[in-house]
């Protein structure tokens, strides 16, 4: 069985506490040696998932395939929460304007401070 080429979570982050989402942000974060120095010894849900792979193809050297199988997962999330974002590797923001929605690619630093303005205009609400 291969896995899909990508997944799409709609906020799976929305009702989880701050440690729960971080928890979640590393389980969907690739195994990137400059982003895990310290390799963790729960294996991350793209570690999970190429292995499964390898061992259904019987590939007999899993460490590398591991490393090639996780670079071909992509996780697409969208959130309202600091979390993902600070594992994630490409963001983009989306307006909607006159009944149109528009799509462009944004920094780390754009998304975070939309986050942070988003929860700032929250918080003055309730």
């Amino acid at each position: 069985m291969d896995p899909a080429p990508f997944y799409i979570f709609d906020e799976i982050d929305a009702n989880l506490d701050a440690a729960h989402r971080s928890s979640l942000a590393q389980a969907l974060s690739p195994p990137l040696p400059q982003r895990h120095p310290n390799p963790s010894p729960t294996p991350t849900m793209i570690e999970r998932q190429a292995s499964r792979v390898n061992e259904e193809s019987g590939d007999p050297e899993p460490t590398q395939r591991v490393t090639l199988e996780a670079h071909a997962l992509v996780f697409i999330t969208t959130t309202f929460r600091p979390e993902l974002i600070h594992t994630g590797d490409k963001f983009y923001g989306v307006t909607h304007r006159n009944k149109a929605s528009t799509i462009k690619s944004i920094s780390k630093a754009d998304a975070l401070r939309i986050i942070s303005e988003d929860q700032n205009r929250q918080r003055q609400h309730a």
